[in-house]
């Protein structure tokens, strides 16, 4: 190997930290590749560094063009408890294969938006007594609320859920049911066997309500400044004054 003095490629494009004249370049005495510049205006920046202007990275296309994944591997939240759940659950669904375990490692994943609360009557809407007698497990990735409509609680609840409301477990418990942690229910299903993963429903939220094709009904409620004295009053708003659309 020898070593030569050329002009340096990085001086020509006016960067920053390149040398004022010439920089040391290595070369080959077989074949002459394109030289590999060891200069510090040539070296390519570290992860500390700032981008030299230009750089552009790319990425590999394969056959079929751009595939990048788009779902959640972390969830954003910085609460270690959900943390250690995300990890465990991981672990399981590589672990196990089993689907239950991806869909919660999933759903865990997910935001709170996605995560929405359901209450004790709507949960037992869909676990009926029929699934309670099976003794299978309600498992809810998500906020359980309690409900004061519903006045009586069935016995024999068997319950897993991310999140649960005081009164909603006191209820449950005092009816003789149980209601267990993401982290005791992998010890006790760690395959999920024996049961029934129930969320609440997505589109509950009031801004749902705006959106065409999620209420089922042709109107959805529009987007109005205010409801007050001055505000959705004029003719067309209104049968008393003149007509209303």
């Amino acid at each position: 190997m020898i070593y030569e003095m050329q002009s340096c490629p990085g001086f020509d494009r006016g960067l920053d930290g390149a040398i004022p004249a010439q920089c040391v370049v290595r070369t080959s005495r077989i074949a002459i590749p394109p030289c590999v510049c060891v200069c510090v205006c040539c070296a390519p920046a570290s992860p500390g560094r700032r981008k030299r202007p230009g750089y552009n990275m790319g990425i590999d296309l394969r056959a079929g063009g751009r595939s990048k994944r788009k779902q959640r591997d972390a969830p954003r939240s910085q609460d270690p408890y959900l943390q250690l759940l995300v990890r465990l659950y991981a672990f399981l669904a590589r672990r196990t294969g089993a689907p239950f375990n991806a869909v919660v490692w999933k759903r865990l994943c997910m935001s709170r938006t996605n995560r929405p609360p359901i209450s004790l009557s709507r949960l037992l809407r869909y676990y009926d007594d029929s699934k309670r007698k099976e003794g299978r497990i309600a498992v809810v990735i998500g906020k359980v609320l309690d409900d004061e409509r519903k006045l009586r609680v069935p016995p024999n609840i068997r319950l897993c859920a991310l999140q649960i409301s005081d009164t909603a477990r006191a209820r449950i418990e005092a009816a003789g049911g149980q209601v267990m942690t993401l982290d005791q229910l992998a010890l006790v299903a760690p395959r999920g066997e024996n049961t029934i993963l129930i969320r609440g429903r997505l589109h509950q939220r009031r801004c749902y309500k705006h959106f065409v094709g999620v209420t089922g009904r042709e109107h959805v409620r529009p987007y109005t400044l205010s409801k007050g004295r001055k505000f959705e009053r004029a003719r067309g708003r209104r049968k008393s004054r003149g007509f209303k659309v």
